[in-house]
């Protein structure tokens, strides 16, 4: 196993909500992306945090392997793919040691003219949850900084390889609320072929002490966090778009 070693900025022992099962949570460092809902903000920049190995980071998994039966491994940031080959070793070993993998990604970093890496990242590559933040390019741009036109290309890439994919999708009151987008973006999703899942969580407002404590301005300050009412409703709208897209086929 070559000895590349990784930015991480923490783990988790026990999460349940980053993939099937109760899984180990590797938090990643570096992001490029500055999601105005972000409440990570302490993960963003580069070459910075914890250096690791996939040894140590494999050891600490096995010191709780017999919670992790019906989980795994789901490494998360962050971006993860900003270290693409230190998660593709972690990735390639954890399989050789029959864990499940699952990559937690917004896909910012993809680049449809070079996917060498991918291609054999995702190999080893059991589940990719992807966060699509907005279906608008300009109001995604808005929200994040960055266009999202590589993000849809890559989720059609995992699709077109048939890579497992659950959809993760940030409802925020007034932002990402639009019935006009949500249907949209589910008639996006209703073209992926390997989607096995939807999650819509609603916003929370829980990382604004972290930007307080890091001295960066809140960017929702004001916002208030979105009800369970507004996420249901959210999915339902998305989830008419993926219906009318399959019913088409």
């Amino acid at each position: 196993m070559e000895l590349i070693k990784g930015y991480i900025h923490s783990t988790e022992s026990f999460g349940t909500v980053d993939g099937p099962g109760i899984r180990f949570v590797v938090f990643m460092q570096g992001c490029p992306m500055r999601c105005k809902y972000c409440h990570n903000p302490d993960t963003w920049e580069m070459n910075t945090g914890k250096e690791v190995t996939v040894q140590q980071l494999l050891d600490e998994y096995d010191g709780c392997r017999e919670f992790y039966k019906n989980g795994g491994i789901t490494v998360t940031g962050g971006e993860p793919l900003m270290q693409t080959d230190f998660v593709t070793e972690l990735f390639e070993e954890a399989k050789r040691r029959d864990i499940h993998t699952c990559l937690d990604t917004s896909g910012i970093t993809f680049n449809p003219e070079n996917t060498q890496k991918l291609d054999r990242l995702i190999q080893s590559t059991d589940l990719v949850m992807l966060d699509i933040k907005h279906i608008d390019a300009a109001q995604h741009k808005e929200l994040t900084g960055h266009d999202n036109s590589d993000i849809l290309a890559f989720a059609r890439y995992l699709a077109e390889n048939n890579v497992p994919m659950w959809i993760r999708h940030v409802v925020v009151p007034d932002i990402t609320t639009d019935e006009k987008y949500l249907y949209q973006l589910g008639r996006f999703i209703g073209r992926l072929r390997s989607v096995k899942a939807l999650d819509v969580l609603p916003y929370h407002d829980m990382g604004a002490e972290k930007y307080k404590k890091l001295g960066i301005a809140y960017p929702l300050e004001g916002t208030v966090p979105a009800t369970d009412e507004q996420a249901k409703s959210a999915k339902e709208a998305i989830m008419r778009g993926i219906r009318d897209v399959r019913a088409k086929k």
